[in-house]
């Protein structure tokens, strides 16, 4: 009767072992799910606002006649390989380009395509911001989850690793000037 009350013991503690496992690992896959989610999300909202701005560099050559090519730069990223981070920071910067242009320029005041272009950079920025705060806020929570114990273990066995907020700073590195600006 002894043997047959300690292996219930065990099946019982296997059992709820087993249940917190379960749980742990779930919480970890929602959150990595929502952050993947949201990676996606900014992707397309980029792509959507690097569009826009070739759109914009468009009517921009045809509208002032200069021989500027203001978002050269900008425009030849299509090649580059750089972070989405990076990527969001230039393309901040074009549209910065684009709004001296705009506000110095009466015949881009007065062209409508470039209106709709202006009004989809605001929507498309206020998309993002609203899409970063979110990736922002499930990496905050997942980090802070893996660090816990025995939430570290399980995280280990699947390779679940801290991760860097939108702006690429490592909160857990021991470099104190990796401000960006």
């Amino acid at each position: 009767m002894e043997t047959y009350t300690i292996l219930l013991l065990i099946i019982i503690l296997l059992g709820i072992l087993s249940i917190l496992y379960i749980t742990i690992y779930n919480h970890l896959q929602y959150n990595k799910t929502k952050i993947e989610k949201a990676e996606g999300n900014i992707d397309d909202d980029l792509r959507t606002k690097f569009d826009l701005i070739v759109k914009a560099d468009n009517i921009i050559k045809n509208s002032i006649k200069s021989k500027n090519e203001y978002l050269k730069e900008i425009v030849n990223l299509k090649e580059e390989k750089i972070s989405n981070f990076n990527l969001e920071r230039k393309l901040k910067e074009a549209e910065t380009i684009i709004d001296t242009l705009y506000d110095d320029n009466k015949e881009l005041n007065e062209n409508e395509t470039m209106n709709e272009v202006k009004q989809e950079l605001k929507a498309i920025d206020e998309k993002l911001v609203a899409g970063i705060s979110y990736y922002n806020k499930h990496v905050s929570e997942i980090n802070a989850y893996i660090r816990k114990f025995p939430n570290n273990i399980i995280s280990k066995i699947h390779r679940i690793k801290v991760r860097p907020f939108f702006d690429g700073k490592d909160m857990t590195d021991t470099d104190i000037e990796d401000f960006k600006l």
